[in-house]
């Protein structure tokens, strides 16, 4: 590898500019009516890794991963609650990992903020069994 291509690797988020804004899935929503804004800092050019921040305001609603998720809660009080498992607690600070097969609920008791990873899955291969 030379020296450009190893500078190439290294990235370093920028200033946010541009928020989306969202809600989840109204059959989703649990309680409340919790919404979103995501930032997104950098996506990988095959759109398969991306990195931001994201805000929720109170609300809880259901939740399904088929993707990787790591994040550490920047400001706010959360539960993410596992199907059939305990509750987890999370506030300034705290980071989880969530793994694709993932379900359960989240709940944000104050509006809070997070910064994330999301690891995509690879796209099916056409022919792929499935």
């Amino acid at each position: 590898m030379d020296e450009i291509d190893a500078a190439m690797r290294l990235h370093r988020p920028g200033v946010i500019e541009t928020w989306e804004q969202s809600v989840p899935p109204e059959d989703r929503v649990v309680e409340g009516s919790p919404m979103f804004r995501t930032a997104v800092q950098y996506e990988a050019p095959d759109g398969r890794l991306v990195t931001g921040v994201w805000e929720a305001t109170e609300g809880a609603w259901r939740v399904a991963y088929d993707e990787w998720e790591w994040c550490r809660l920047r400001s706010g009080r959360c539960v993410v609650t596992p199907d059939g498992g305990e509750p987890v607690t999370l506030g300034p600070g705290d980071a989880l990992v969530l793994e694709p097969g993932f379900a359960g609920v989240w709940a944000v008791l104050e509006a809070c903020s997070k910064d994330f990873v999301v690891m995509l899955p690879p796209p099916e291969e056409e022919g792929a069994d499935a």
